[in-house]
């Protein structure tokens, strides 16, 4: 490019990025927060009309608003959706297309991590998937002959001119540059879109006014992409107590997102904060005290006194929640030296800087967002943000600082399926359907097994229900694999911990047996027998039997009656009408799924029972107060039900 180019409207600066680069666009754009949506529509706009032209996307977790069902479920949702993304909210239009395979034939879409399950019946979205660890695809994309990256930046001018922060997504696009520079391939257009309630991060992530070619700062912009807050139930809490005894203290913390990983941080905050109380649930659930015998060389049983340090690829809510209580604290200095005394207990308290969290891209609430721009502005090295060669591997320049660095590292990842023998399914259905990515999982799984004490924890519930009926989570096989036995390690499950490292395959099963639903011990006891895993003698113990729902409700009821397992951990974004509203609508939904559960529904219809104290506001905010139409009688009806139960 000759001079930097300078754009206030969407549309001019796609043309131009169109006429500058020709018919053929090869497209980069980060994953989650970091893609500007307005001017991947522009640019997709001008393909669609253009036949002559083509356009090839390479990005990964596209985010689109939740796209409710007619009736009831767009009732509640529409309202809620508009409050909490804005009426301005702008979808990635060529997700939208993906997703009911309405992509026009000069657009190709490649993603390495999709949104979960939102495009397992989009056939496009299924051939075009690429499977690859997160620490690969920049190394992947320099073959791709990519002309053009687009990225959502923060902007600050000051004394010195302007400067960008790459913010949300240093991840990939610090490496991608580096790789194709390396390779000696011409480097893509590099094209900043300025958002406003960014937050500007430094360090790393902050990038001169040069390192892009053209700039758009559009004349409004849609609040920034948050992730509702998750409620949260009694098995994953229970989870959450079990897994929250294997984190040491002093140590290194990794952690995804989601309802499993909220539990895990509310149990460390209660470990912190009501250290009593949380021994008293823990011992409750575990009942042989293998958790307790584990916590004693794994983990701890007391608070928190050195603190941990945060290194995840993912920089996340919960995060932000530890550190707020006292938990993430523990600094540390891309210095080796530096670093060693502070293992060594050498370092002066009075040391400045230092961060106590490490990241490669962020997602969360606009809570967190705010969070995160206030700790920059208070505190500048707390927090590092940088390229995900820098958290998800050890090898490198950096490979001695970082493993100190990560010194007692505890990985907590979840899975949707684990085996007997330890292989754990991840992102793939068995007919190769994929629900959502690698991503980073295999680099944490490796990165445990290399470093000294470090552990990988894999996380998952004990069951699931379908179609009305309940399966296990843990099989004798499944047909598709994310992390192989060979890395077998830690898994937990609302039952307990199954500790698998340098065990016999004998070892292993009884292992996995002993944190499985009771309900399906005995099929799996058989299968292993019968393949000779297991000794034909071999008998499963009276206190794995109690492995059940009621056995959580009754060793949990204690801490449900002091309030200190909400439904939202955190706080909602649903208001108190909208939560009364989510368990009928829950049972309604799960009723609807089987025909069991529709005649549960007839009768309960036919005879909803005496009135629900709070019932005419729940109908009022489902606009079914006063029913028009014969259809919106019946649903009112089917709501009233619900509510009474």
């Amino acid at each position: 490019m000759p001079t930097k180019r300078h754009y206030n409207d969407v549309d001019d600066c796609a043309q131009h990025i169109a006429e500058w680069l020709g018919a053929d666009l090869r497209v980069a754009a980060p994953l989650g927060l970091g893609k500007p949506h307005g001017l991947l529509n522009a640019l997709y706009r001008l393909t669609q009309k253009d036949t002559r032209r083509s356009m090839r996307l390479y990005t990964a977790l596209s985010l689109t608003r939740p796209k409710p069902k007619p009736g009831l479920e767009a009732r509640f949702l529409d309202p809620f959706l508009e409050r909490h993304f804005g009426a301005d909210q702008v979808d990635p239009q060529y997700a939208v297309d993906q997703a009911r395979d309405a992509l026009p034939s000069n657009v190709e879409v490649h993603e390495f991590y999709l949104q979960s399950g939102a495009l397992l019946h989009s056939g496009s979205a299924q051939r075009n998937y690429i499977s690859q660890n997160y620490t690969h695809v920049a190394r992947d994309l320099t073959l791709q002959d990519v002309n053009l990256l687009v990225q959502l930046v923060a902007r600050r001018e000051g004394p010195d001119g302007v400067c960008y922060s790459l913010s949300s997504n240093p991840d990939l696009t610090l490496d991608f540059l580096k790789r194709m520079e390396a390779a000696g391939k011409p480097r893509p257009l590099c094209v900043a879109v300025v958002h406003p309630d960014l937050p500007f991060i430094g360090g790393d992530a902050e990038v001169a006014e040069d390192y892009f070619d053209l700039e758009l700062i559009p004349a409004t912009s849609p609040q920034l992409f948050a992730l509702p807050r998750l409620p949260v139930d009694l098995a994953e809490y229970a989870l959450g107590l079990h897994a929250s005894a294997l984190v040491k203290d002093g140590g290194c913390l990794q952690i995804g997102i989601g309802a499993l990983s909220d539990a895990l941080v509310k149990a460390l905050l209660l470990r912190q904060q009501d250290n009593t109380i949380w021994r008293r649930a823990l011992v409750a659930l575990d009942v042989d005290g293998s958790t307790h015998a584990l916590a004693s060389w794994v983990g701890g049983l007391t608070p928190f006194e050195t603190g941990l340090y945060g290194a995840s690829e993912m920089v996340m809510d919960g995060f932000m929640h530890l550190q707020r209580g006292g938990i993430l604290k523990r600094r540390s200095w891309d210095n080796l030296a530096l670093e060693r005394a502070s293992a060594a207990g050498r370092l002066n308290a009075e040391t400045p800087g230092g961060h106590y969290l490490r990241g490669a891209f962020f997602l969360g609430t606009r809570e967190l967002y705010d969070w995160l721009g206030s700790t920059e502005k208070a505190d500048p090295d707390a927090i590092d943000m940088c390229a995900v060669s820098n958290v998800n591997q050890l090898y490198g320049d950096h490979q001695a600082l970082a493993m100190l660095q990560r010194r007692g590292a505890r990985f907590f990842n979840t899975c949707m399926m684990a085996t007997l023998l330890g292989a754990a399914t991840s992102d793939t259905l068995e007919g190769g359907e994929v629900v959502s990515g690698v991503g980073g999982q295999y680099n944490f799984v490796t990165m445990a097994h290399e470093l000294v004490d470090g552990r990988s924890a894999l996380l998952l519930r004990a069951t699931r229900k379908v179609n009305g009926g309940i399966e296990s989570n843990i099989r004798w096989s499944y047909g598709e694999t994310t992390i192989p036995r060979h890395l077998r390690d830690l898994y937990i499950t609302e039952y307990g911990v199954a500790d698998l490292r340098g065990k016999s395959d004998g070892e292993c099963i009884e292992a996995m047996l002993s944190i499985s639903d009771a309900r399906f011990l005995d099929a799996l006891c058989a299968e292993a027998k019968s393949h000779g895993k297991l000794a034909t003698d071999f008998v499963i113990p009276d206190a794995w039997r109690k492995h059940r729902p009621r056995y959580l409700r009754e060793s949990l009821l204690p801490l449900q009656q002091r309030g200190l397992l909400p439904t939202f951990p955190f706080g909602s974004d649903f208001n108190a009408v909208e939560q009364r509203l989510l368990p009928a609508l829950s049972w309604l939904k799960s009723s609807g799924s089987h025909w069991r559960g529709k005649l549960r529904l007839l009768r309960a219809a036919l005879s909803p029972g005496p009135e629900a104290a709070d019932e005419s506001e729940a109908l009022r905010r489902m606009g079914l107060h006063a029913p028009a139409t014969l259809t919106d009688r019946v649903q009112r009806r089917l709501l009233q039900a619900a509510l009474r139960r």
